[in-house]
């Protein structure tokens, strides 16, 4: 496998890993949690998927052939509140994702150093998967950070629990052992 090869494989198995990080989180939380905001100058978790959806939205839609700052998105309105349900919630998440990870696995290695815009700056493809590769993990920090904050002693952990550190690594071991 070539290196394009690989960081395309790859990337797309990161994104997926994060995408999977905030649905565990959505799993865990009532309606009224996404829209809680800790202050008036923070976001939801609502709000933070608005925007999340708009710019996977305006960034992976022709991805290879237009700005990745579309005319048509309205970066302001994604900070405001809009009266939705989980449900709208879900579906703008589930969508951003779709559009991202099928523009990911149409990309072919020799892609990789074409060169894109965003708000016309030119970018190598490359260079513009890594933005977003830090971008989205982010704002899923954010997610997960409300959503344990919100369910305090109910969160169900997304990776290794407090003081299991040494059983994870026992069970890792012993999966490796077979």
């Amino acid at each position: 496998m070539s290196f394009e090869s690989g960081f395309l494989k790859d990337s797309i198995k990161r994104f997926k890993y994060y995408k999977e990080l905030g649905d565990k989180t959505f799993e865990q939380l009532s309606e009224a949690d996404l829209f809680y905001q800790p202050s008036s100058e923070s976001n939801s978790i609502a709000v933070t998927v608005q925007h999340m959806y708009g710019n996977m939205m305006s960034r992976w839609t022709n991805f290879l052939t237009e700005d990745g700052e579309k005319e048509w998105r309205k970066r302001d309105a994604e900070f405001e509140i809009i009266q939705c349900s989980k449900a709208d919630i879900i579906s703008f998440w589930n969508d951003g994702w779709k559009c991202l990870l099928d523009t990911l696995e149409s990309l072919k290695p020799e892609d990789l150093s074409k060169t894109i815009t965003i708000r016309t700056e030119p970018l190598s493809v490359y260079d513009a998967i890594l933005r977003q590769l830090a971008h989205y993990p982010y704002h899923v920090g954010q997610i997960v950070y409300l959503g344990r904050l919100l369910k305090n002693e109910a969160w169900k952990s997304l990776s290794i629990p407090k003081g299991k550190s040494a059983d994870y690594l026992e069970t890792v071991k012993k999966e490796q052992q077979k």
